[in-house]
């Protein structure tokens, strides 16, 4: 767990966006939560590079990475080579200090480093014997990822560190055990270490490596081309590398009457929290956001509150933030924001959407349609993916989502974005599809 001494920690803030005015009879409050942490370490601070903390004296954490050696890792034989590669790129970010593993995952779970059911320490030496104990990793074997998570979270748990994180590589399909055993493994490692997901080449399951990433609250991406891998690896380290707080929660308070409809995280990539919540007393409940370093989030939070009358004003939630600690109290982090309710018979008042909330309802219903219409494609129904994938070109435009509108031109024809009026392109790459479906939650923040 975190030490809270003032000198190593974020400060942390919560902003609250929202049109608290309500017209006679409206029940339904929305509110965007901005959260910012700032002013701990450096987020993304290479070994060697400038760090708020003495060398090596980081929030202390523990990291496995686990690298698949399934038979598939062979085809083409510089997909294994990439793949050691930048395991040895990320284990050269790692920070002095760093307890560190590496796992080498088939259809069994195998310790590559530093063995014995334990943890290296991460120092010039034990680097040097990870990069070459990589050189004698082959490929041959099945799939199955919740061994490779399971053996992660043993060794993860090995350490009294604030901080463990995962870092998974898979270029194949979870075909060695039953969606039911991954899901029960994603269950079991929950809250108990934060875990990035990447796809390589072009063999895997997008559903199977986001949703590892969502349950393990970590980010999700495809590494289309091995060759991208180092890069890719150094960089998710430096970030992890970065992290000073893990297991922060939003606890959201609601008076007698109100009812929490969601709660979801917008920005940077829209994430599902409603149903993840945990109860903390009367009327609060904890929501998971995982680790935080130097960074900026966006929640919306939407409840349902009781019939007033006009005039009346109330608190619909008090949002705040929470570390639990091993002894069950927790650790408040100072920040709260209030969203409020105030009914009134200006039409003007009750009926203008904040820009924000607007904003993120049409960023988060921009994921849903990309999905639906990937889906709807992959089923043979052109007419349904054309009207989900037109609404989708629509609104990246109307918000300004550059990045989500190119990976959507790689997929359809755009006849006219405003409209959202497209074509579905005859040929499409598999890459091109995988990446838009693997990067369709990621928003953009709205201007503030």
């Amino acid at each position: 767990m975190a030490n809270f001494s003032k000198s190593n920690v974020p400060q942390f803030s919560v902003d609250v966006y929202q049109n608290e005015y309500l017209p006679e009879g409206g029940r339904e409050v929305n509110a965007i939560v901005t959260v910012t942490a700032t002013g701990g370490g450096t987020t993304g601070s290479a070994v060697g590079a400038p760090h708020l903390y003495a060398p090596g004296q980081g929030p202390s954490a523990a990291v496995a990475i686990m690298v698949d050696c399934s038979g598939s890792m062979d085809y083409p034989p510089t997909k294994m080579r990439n793949a050691r590669d930048a395991t040895a790129a990320a284990i050269d970010t790692l920070r002095d200090g760093t307890h560190f593993a590496v796992v080498g995952g088939t259809h069994v779970a195998k310790e590559v480093y530093p063995g014995g059911g334990r943890l290296a320490v991460a120092d010039a030496a034990t680097r040097e014997q990870a990069k070459q104990a990589l050189r004698r990793l082959s490929a041959g074997g099945g799939t199955a990822i919740g061994t490779w998570l399971r053996l992660a979270d043993r060794l993860l748990s090995t350490a009294g560190v604030g901080i463990r994180h995962g870092i998974l590589l898979t270029d194949g399909r979870n075909e060695h055990e039953s969606p039911t055993d991954l899901k029960a493994a994603l269950d079991d490692c929950a809250g108990r270490f934060t875990c990035d997901a990447r796809g390589v080449g072009t063999d895997w399951e997008v559903k199977e490596v986001t949703g590892i990433a969502s349950a393990l609250l970590g980010t999700a991406d495809i590494v289309a081309d091995p060759s991208g891998l180092a890069t890719d690896f150094t960089r998710m380290m430096e970030t992890a590398m970065g992290k000073e707080v893990a297991d922060v929660a939003l606890r959201l308070w609601t008076p007698q009457g109100t009812a929490v409809k969601f709660v979801k995280q917008v920005a940077p990539t829209v994430e599902e929290l409603t149903d993840r919540r945990t109860e903390a007393g009367p009327r609060a409940g904890d929501y998971p956001t995982g680790s935080w370093g130097d960074e900026s989030r966006d929640y919306h939070v939407c409840v349902e509150v009781p019939v007033a009358s006009l005039g009346q004003e109330m608190l619909a939630a008090r949002v705040s933030l929470i570390v639990p600690q091993p002894d069950g109290s927790v650790h408040n982090l100072g920040a709260q924001g209030l969203v409020r309710a105030v009914w009134t018979d200006d039409m003007a008042a009750s009926t203008s959407i904040n820009p924000q909330v607007a904003h993120y309802t049409g960023q988060a219903e921009l994921a849903e349609v990309i999905q639906q219409g990937l889906d709807l494609r992959k089923a043979g129904d052109m007419d349904g993916a054309t009207a989900k994938l037109g609404r989708a070109v629509q609104l990246a435009s109307v918000s300004g989502n550059a990045d989500t509108a190119k990976l959507l031109a790689k997929v359809v024809d755009v006849v006219d974005a405003t409209t959202g009026t497209v074509r579905l392109k005859a040929k499409v790459a598999e890459a091109d599809e995988m990446t838009l479906e693997t990067r369709s939650t990621k928003t953009v923040r709205v201007k503030k």
